[in-house]
């Protein structure tokens, strides 16, 4: 039986990244690792939609999230955190951790960012002397917890004018959702090798504006392998500071090498296209969504699950029978709701083996005279259609 990781991370790595992984070892300070890393590098730019030089990392998402935290932030500043799920409460919590005073504006679960909440407070901050003004704003694009997309391209231009730095979670989103860091002036980035980039868990990927790098200069949080100076200094001769992490890289360089051959353009409308077949799915199914429509994810959908189904045996049900593993809820709602990831390596025909997977399992604890596999499957399988009409 084949087995459909639908997770919204780690995700399914491509035989091809498999491959490329197994290459042999080589000197990471000669001209062959020069060439990878500028392949790498290259390639990670378009992804980022950026001119600036993004930084790799040997950690996983979290350590890219810490090292935008200590190298744009000192102890005592004061940041406003965006909290809309548990990833947007790791973020803050890292800040705390380093020292500075972090406020948060919160939304409920299943809910985006409040923006004129935000506005609200960007512009009551404004009347505070500029040495006591937010340093920093801490944003979630894709909320992994609860299925929702933030819009950063409204937060953006809000906290520009504010003048604090915007530093953005892009961990589950970039390369499956639109994020174009020149364009929108954007400051930090932070994503991991495991979701969209379609590689194995690892690597921490960021972009930094010149104006987060003045801000490294400063910045007097404690930092000594997550000091990205080192790292920008060592991309001047095309190296690392630190022994890199060869086979990922090898891993990365072929799987930036499918999302260019895709197109971005391209790549966002597939995820675009596997939210809606998951949600249209979804509904047939008789569930509800947590995610507020407006702002539902192209590539994590969480669904809440009726008081009258086990959770676990859902999940395990769908595992064994149909080979299809689905993430659980997350802190509060560990128990209220499951998560099906839709990103990366994945495309329609997974989507309806997961949709078929979920009803199965309903079906299996009895739910008496509620639609079943075949429904779902049906109502995902309008949606595809309906696009492939747009598209002829």
């Amino acid at each position: 039986m084949k087995s459909h990781l639908m997770l919204p991370g780690p995700t399914p790595v491509p035989e091809r990244v498999l491959s490329a992984m197994s290459r042999p070892m080589i000197n990471h300070r000669g001209e062959e690792f020069a060439g990878l890393f500028r392949e790498v590098t290259a390639g990670l730019q378009y992804v980022f939609q950026t001119e600036e030089e993004p930084v790799v990392l040997p950690a996983a998402g979290t350590g890219g999230l810490e090292a935008a935290v200590v190298n744009t932030l000192s102890p005592g500043d004061r940041v406003l955190a965006l909290v809309t799920g548990a990833f947007g409460e790791r973020f803050a919590a890292i800040a705390r951790a380093f020292g500075a005073q972090v406020e948060v504006l919160a939304a409920p679960a299943g809910r985006a960012v409040d923006l004129e909440a935000l506005r609200a407070w960007l512009e009551q901050d404004l009347e505070r002397p500029a040495a006591e003004r937010f340093r920093a704003v801490l944003a979630t694009h894709n909320e992994t917890s609860t299925g929702v997309t933030n819009p950063v391209e409204a937060i953006a231009p809000m906290v520009s004018r504010h003048g604090a730095l915007l530093l953005v979670d892009a961990v589950s989103s970039l390369g499956a959702i639109d994020l174009p860091f020149d364009r929108l002036g954007l400051d930090v980035v932070v994503t991991g090798s495991q979701k969209a980039l379609m590689c194995p868990p690892g690597l921490a990927v960021l972009a930094l504006s010149q104006r987060a790098w003045q801000a490294a200069d400063t910045a007097r949080a404690p930092r000594f392998y997550f000091d990205l100076r080192s790292y920008r200094k060592g991309a001047a001769k095309a190296q690392t500071p630190y022994t890199p992490a060869l086979s990922l890289l090898y891993g990365l360089r072929e799987s930036l090498a499918m999302i260019r051959e895709e197109g971005l353009e391209e790549g966002f409308r597939r995820h675009a296209l596997l939210g809606r077949m998951t949600r249209a799915g979804i509904q047939a199914l008789g569930l509800d969504l947590l995610a507020d429509a407006r702002h539902a994810s192209a590539t994590v959908t969480a669904v809440v699950s009726p008081t009258s189904i086990d959770l676990k045996e859902l999940r395990r049900h769908a595992r064994v029978v149909s080979g299809v593993t689905l993430a659980g809820g997350q802190g509060d709602l560990a128990d209220s709701i499951f998560r099906i990831g839709h990103l990366g390596h994945v495309g329609p025909a997974d989507v309806l083996v997961a949709l078929a997977a979920v009803g199965d399992a309903l079906t299996a604890q009895g739910r008496a005279g509620a639609a079943g596999p075949d429904q779902a499957v049906a109502a995902a399988v309008r949606v595809l259609n309906e696009e492939r009409g747009r598209k002829a």
